[in-house]
């Protein structure tokens, strides 16, 4: 398939979440050479799980389907533009590329503002809108220590 088609398939996938009303207006599609490894939709209210973005889903099953957390070769196309969440995990997955069809301001318009998460990000600690506590500095640097010695330690 084309990157149109596969577009397509990602809107078509968020109009039938709709349509069976487990979750938000979104889809997403992960494909390697114009072939579907993975489709996902919004799953937040459906699953009670914050995190069920339409790209998170499918990023999470596309990861499994091809048996590793690196999607290299991969690219994902979304009904709409990732919010930041989903942009970050792409990253982490390491897609080729992000292909998206509505945009950020078109989500917000229909009530998925998440403009503030970009407002937030930048803002010093202390600044942000959500309280935040830094504790236990000394101590919260032993799981790193144990990571660079554990001969066992996978890269990402």
């Amino acid at each position: 398939m084309d990157a149109e088609a596969l577009l397509l398939r990602s809107i078509a996938v968020a109009v039938e979440n709709v349509r069976r009303a487990r979750g938000g207006p979104f889809g997403a599609v992960v494909a390697r050479d114009g072939v579907i490894v993975a489709e996902g939709m919004n799953l937040v209210t459906s699953t009670l799980d914050p995190t069920a973005h339409a790209e998170v889903v499918a990023l999470r099953r596309a990861c499994q389907a091809v048996g590793r957390f690196d999607l290299r070769g991969c690219e994902i196309f979304a009904s709409c533009e990732p919010c930041p969440m989903c942009l970050a995990a792409c990253y982490w997955a390491r897609v080729d590329r992000i292909w998206f069809a509505a945009a950020k301001h078109d989500a917000a318009a229909a009530g998925f503002d998440d403009s503030f998460l970009y407002e937030e990000i930048p803002r010093a600690i202390e600044e942000r809108r959500l309280p935040t506590t830094r504790m236990l500095e000394t101590e919260g640097l032993a799981p790193f220590r144990e990571w660079a010695a554990s001969a066992r330690r996978v890269e990402y």
